[in-house]
């Protein structure tokens, strides 16, 4: 393995926390909510990270919900953000409440997302006839086809 990817992040207010790993091995960088944050049932709040990030060119920012949250009932209703290697804005995970109760209040400080950041590798699409695809034993098998839902 080589040196290590260096991301740069900015600060947009004091309080804010830089992302850490919650285990040697975490494949992802906890993110952490910069004010308190009142998520009402079904609606869906952007919650502020005080965080700006410089995602090096070739890379990708995945902004992924944390297991611990959805279990509670929150979600990422978009399911994966994307931060694009030009984006200079804040950095803001958007939240849905679906659990028990009227609304769910995120606390400053509280661990909201996890940010992976990936390689992308350069594509370039050619166009074929659907018979140059290629056949596959799974063919044009779609939702639930494969028998795992």
């Amino acid at each position: 393995m080589g040196a290590p990817l260096e991301v740069k992040v900015a600060r947009t207010e004091q309080g804010a926390r830089l992302p850490t790993m919650g285990s040697e091995h975490a494949a992802g960088w906890d993110l952490y909510a910069l004010e308190d944050s009142e998520v009402p049932f079904r609606k869906s709040v952007k919650l502020r990270t005080g965080l700006k990030v410089a995602i090096p060119v070739g890379y990708e920012g995945q902004v992924r919900a944390r297991s611990s949250l959805g279990s509670k009932g929150l979600i990422l209703p978009h399911s994966i953000g994307t931060i694009d290697a030009d984006y200079r804005g804040e950095l803001f995970v958007l939240m849905t409440w679906i659990g028990e109760g009227d609304s769910y209040t995120v606390r400053a400080g509280e661990r909201i997302a996890q940010l992976l950041i990936s390689p992308i590798p350069e594509i370039t699409f050619r166009e074929v006839g659907e018979d140059g695809l290629g056949e596959t034993e799974r063919g044009e098998g779609g939702f639930g086809s494969t028998g795992r839902f």
